[in-house]
């Protein structure tokens, strides 16, 4: 079973949707209880940084997430915010995040010559940093769909999983053994999401 975090922030029936057109079994849920079941995590997100740590806490997630990914070892996928919730800091805000990646998260920063708009919105493509089981036997040319203002900055290349440009090349998805990270949006990337989701859930 796949447990998607409800904490107040998400696309979470998109992403359970789209699961469900794989014939993967999942569950939106914020009970401590189901989530410590679950074979696999997602934390979906969207919104500010501060609001999703927040909402963790108050919810009382934060223990049940630590034992499940730190000490366990349960696969967890984050999404845009959930994602950038698993460094240990954010310029958009003033708490600490989970500190499960080596790793800041940083709003985009461009010179006057480039006159690109935040936040980094549409389609866009990826480059693989390193092998991983989650685009085995994937396309080259994957396109994912993004929106979001701030990025993540990794202090340890190792964790850099995938690199898009926009402006300059920036982290889109990050991976440190069982935490997986994506900025883009899977449920919104047509066959490209799909095919994403559905290797997440082979893994």
């Amino acid at each position: 079973m796949i447990v998607i975090i409800d904490y107040g922030m998400g696309n979470l029936y998109s992403i359970k949707n789209m699961l469900k057109k794989i014939g993967i079994k999942a569950q939106i849920s914020s009970d401590v209880q189901i989530i410590e079941n679950a074979d696999k995590l997602i934390l979906p997100g969207v919104g500010s940084f501060d609001n999703g740590m927040n909402n963790l806490t108050d919810l009382g997630i934060i223990p049940i997430l630590e034992n499940k990914v730190k000490k366990c070892g349960t696969p967890i996928l984050g999404i845009c915010l959930g994602m950038q919730l698993f460094t240990k800091s954010s310029e958009e805000g003033k708490l600490q995040g989970l500190g499960w990646i080596d790793a800041q998260t940083m709003r985009f920063k461009f010179d006057e010559k480039k006159s690109l708009k935040i936040p980094h919105m549409g389609w866009n493509t990826i480059s693989l940093n390193k092998k991983s089981l989650l685009f085995e036997g994937l396309s080259d040319e994957m396109r994912f769909y993004f929106v979001h203002s701030y990025h993540v900055v990794c202090n340890n290349e190792r964790d850099i999983l995938t690199i898009t440009n926009y402006g300059y090349d920036f982290v889109s998805a990050v991976e440190s053994g069982n935490i997986i990270g994506v900025q883009f949006h899977p449920e919104k990337s047509h066959k490209f999401g799909f095919n994403l989701l559905k290797r997440f859930a082979e893994l």
